[in-house]
């Protein structure tokens, strides 16, 4: 019998195979364990490394994060400083008024809400494009405000139907008010909201709760020193970013007060000197270069820009040929007419081309050397044989032609650039013009033109290409009256903290000095300057009381032909010569230093010599009309910080 066949061979076989396949797969089985164990492994150590890294190394990062999103800081807005004139008068003030709120999460339908709002208060449509525009800048959750100023009846009218007005709310805040209204907008300027492009360059920690900032005058200005310093609220809030309750709070300082150097008194007086003309009046103390009054004609109320003029308001204001946004005082620029010839007879002096005793024969023409155009005086049949003192007193136009070409226009562009001519002076406030003092240079490269012996003799009587602002003017007359000592304008006076009753005097600034070679040249012009008032064009106010040294100027709005005389019966108002005047005073010790120009008022010595008598009374003699002053200013604020 046989043991051995070939099925029992295939089966042994099949059974060595089976045998084979279990044991790879045991291997294979096991790598996968294996595999599986150490990626599991590695993956719980990445975890604890990140968890390391989350709760030890990070910890106070991200508890502050954390921190964050939990807490959150709202800024406080601080109150503005007041602004005062010098002796106390109030000028710019904080009152408070009442806005309307609305929280878009709130008011589920919106729509509906502005169209219930509308129905009961006055709602611009300019009122409800900003509201949109700011709502959708922040979250829903979030008031924004609709109107602004709304007065006690439209409370009123709110506040018994606010049940049908979700999400409305109206608030009490603090808004700017300018008790004296147009008086002395031009220096006091105003606030305004705060737009794009200001927002963008404001230090968000300080502005982020503020709504205005100033945008003229003093309120720009001194923009810091009121603003005041933020504070803030702890607020702790849920997920969603809402206020829960407030963990701690950090006051907001207000702004420190501001005293100007204006003496609000001499400031009516100058600006109802003004009524009836556009123009300007500059009044300086030489001895400091505060700014005593800053009359800028016409004027208007800064009250309405606070919250937003309304545009047909704007419009009017900005588009009247009368420009009254203007600040002709530092912006106004004018040919200074015969104002500028102490100036010119002070570089003669300097620079040996004439004398005290210098004299010319005045026939009531000029001609320069070697023929050409024929240049008139204003006195058609001359003055004579005539000194300096008498050049100036008479303002005899043929003298100064003279001086003015042997001098040239480098002589004259360098002297009088000593005086801050053709440049800022560096007020403290926002926007002053340099104006222009041409030179040979300037013209080449303005101009394209070469530089004649004509525009050389205009700019020597204040005519031509040369222009000036009153502030110019009155500050270079400060600096004649002190002999050459040359203080910076300035409109500050004094700063004073929220609460304590001591001012902090603002130091004045001294300029380079002007130093002549000889110091009694700066006697020989003022003695002409005298003789102005005493004797010369400005004769009529002459002042038994104190003695004034000035010097009248007359402007060109138009420039002549060859042959034409200026003949004021025959033109219109828009064409007569501008009216200028520069005086100082008293001539002994003097206190002020004043400027005037009247916009086509014809003669300086008719028209602006006796609007800067008012002034100069006013000031040196107390002689306040109490029928102007008592009407407008507060009596009991006068003085009263004294």
């Amino acid at each position: 019998m046989k043991l051995w066949n070939p099925a029992t061979n295939h089966i042994i076989d099949k059974l060595l195979v089976r045998a084979k396949d279990n044991s790879a797969e045991s291997q294979i089985f096991f790598r996968r364990i294996l595999i599986t164990l150490i990626s599991v492994f590695l993956a719980f150590l990445l975890v604890s490394v990140r968890l390391f890294y989350l709760q030890v190394i990070s910890h106070n990062k991200f508890t502050l994060l954390s921190e964050n999103n939990r807490v959150r800081l709202l800024p406080l807005p601080p109150a503005r400083g007041f602004i005062y004139d010098r002796s106390g008068v109030l000028l710019a003030e904080n009152l408070t008024s009442y806005h309307l709120e609305v929280t878009p999460e709130q008011s589920k339908d919106l729509d509906a809400v502005l169209t219930a709002i509308k129905n009961r208060i006055t709602l611009s449509d300019s009122d409800i494009e900003r509201f949109l525009r700011l709502s959708s800048r922040i979250p829903p959750y979030n008031a924004t405000p609709l109107r602004f100023q709304l007065t006690d009846e439209e409370i009123a009218r709110l506040a018994i139907d606010m049940y049908r007005l979700p999400g409305v709310e109206i608030k009490a805040d603090l808004t700017r008010h300018y008790p004296l209204k147009s008086f002395g907008v031009h220096a006091i300027g105003y606030v305004g909201r705060i737009d794009a492009s200001e927002l963008r360059r404001l230090d968000p920690s300080q502005y982020s709760g503020s709504t205005h900032i100033g945008k003229t005058g003093a309120e720009r200005s001194y923009e810091e020193i009121l603003h005041g310093r933020a504070g803030y609220e702890q607020v702790e809030t849920n997920a969603e970013g809402r206020p829960l309750r407030v963990l701690s709070r950090t006051p907001p300082i207000s702004g420190k007060n501001v005293y100007l150097s204006l003496d609000m008194r001499l400031q009516v007086i100058a600006e109802e000197a003004l009524e009836g003309y556009n123009g300007a009046i500059i009044a300086i103390d030489p001895r400091n270069g505060e700014i005593l009054a800053l009359a800028s004609q016409p004027v208007y109320d800064p009250n309405p820009f606070v919250n937003g003029i309304d545009f047909d308001s704007y419009r009017k204001l900005n588009t009247s040929k009368d420009k009254p946004l203007l600040n002709r005082a530092l912006r106004g620029v004018y040919p200074p007419g015969s104002t500028i010839k102490p100036l010119i007879a002070l570089a003669g002096l300097e620079y040996g081309v004439v004398n005290r005793n210098s004299s010319v024969s005045c026939t009531g023409v000029y001609k320069l050397p070697g023929g050409g155009r024929k240049f008139h005086d204003w006195k058609r049949s001359g003055h004579g044989s005539i000194s300096l003192d008498q050049a100036l007193a008479q303002s005899c136009d043929v003298y100064f032609y003279d001086l003015s070409l042997n001098l040239g226009i480098e002589n004259i562009y360098t002297f009088l650039d000593k005086f801050s001519m053709g440049r800022p002076t560096g007020i403290d406030l926002f926007g002053e013009k340099g104006a222009l003092l041409p030179s040979r240079e300037w013209k080449r490269k303005v101009q394209k033109q070469d530089w004649f012996g004509g525009d050389t003799i205009s700019i020597g009587i204040g005519q031509g290409l040369f222009l000036a602002t009153p502030l110019q003017l009155a500050h270079a007359t400060a600096i004649i009256a002190q002999h050459g000592e040359n203080y910076q304008p300035r409109i500050l006076h004094a700063t004073q903290e929220t609460g304590s009753r001591a001012k902090v005097l603002a130091e004045p600034r001294k300029l380079p000095q002007v130093v002549l070679k000889n110091p009694h040249f700066w006697d020989t012009v003022i003695n002409g300057m005298i003789n102005v008032i005493e004797g010369g064009t400005a004769n009529r106010i002459k002042s038994q009381q104190y003695r004034i040294a000035g010097k009248t100027g007359t402007a060109q709005v138009f420039t002549l032909g060859q042959n034409e005389r200026y003949n004021p019966k025959h033109l219109s108002k828009n064409l007569l010569d501008h009216a200028l005047f520069v005086a100082f005073a008293p001539v002994e010790n003097p206190r002020i230093a004043v400027a005037v120009i009247a916009e086509h008022g014809g003669g300086g010595s008719v028209r602006a010599a006796p609007l800067a008598r008012r002034v100069m009374d006013a000031y040196l003699l107390d002689k306040y009309d109490p029928t102007i002053v008592d009407g407008i200013l507060p009596v009991k604020d006068i003085r009263a910080t004294e």
